[in-house]
């Protein structure tokens, strides 16, 4: 099971820190991924806007770099999406996401490449 956790309310500008966990399996051997999607709509067509290798190689999308970064604690079992500068095109539920062939390095040309395990979503909002 991938919970995730850190969402809320901020102004543009702001920063939140997104945490994942799991529970039931190490995250050590997997590469794990951050999906955002607007609010009602399907995940599966969302953006994979972050990803983070076994080895620690890291994807972010263009829409992010430079603002977001992602890093993994193994030893906490956890995954981190540390956001700064939040524009107002970045609310939305934001999931962790893994799979046994998710693989970060094809996500810039196969959106969510591999991804077939979602966590339930964190809702973060951008707003004045």
């Amino acid at each position: 099971q991938l919970v995730e956790s850190g969402g809320g309310l901020v102004q543009p500008g702001g920063s939140l820190n997104l945490s994942c966990s799991a529970s039931g399996f190490t995250l050590d051997f997997y590469g794990i991924g951050w999906v955002r999607q607007a609010p009602g709509k399907v995940r599966e067509g969302g953006e994979g806007v972050s990803c983070i290798s076994i080895n620690g190689d890291t994807y972010l999308a263009d829409s992010v770099k430079g603002r977001f970064t992602i890093s993994r604690d193994n030893a906490k079992n956890m995954v981190y999406l540390q956001m700064n500068s939040l524009k107002p095109e970045d609310p939305g539920d934001y999931f962790c996401v893994t799979g046994t062939l998710l693989t970060c390095r094809l996500w810039r040309d196969f959106n969510l490449y591999g991804v077939n395990y979602w966590g339930k979503g964190t809702l973060v909002t951008v707003s004045s």
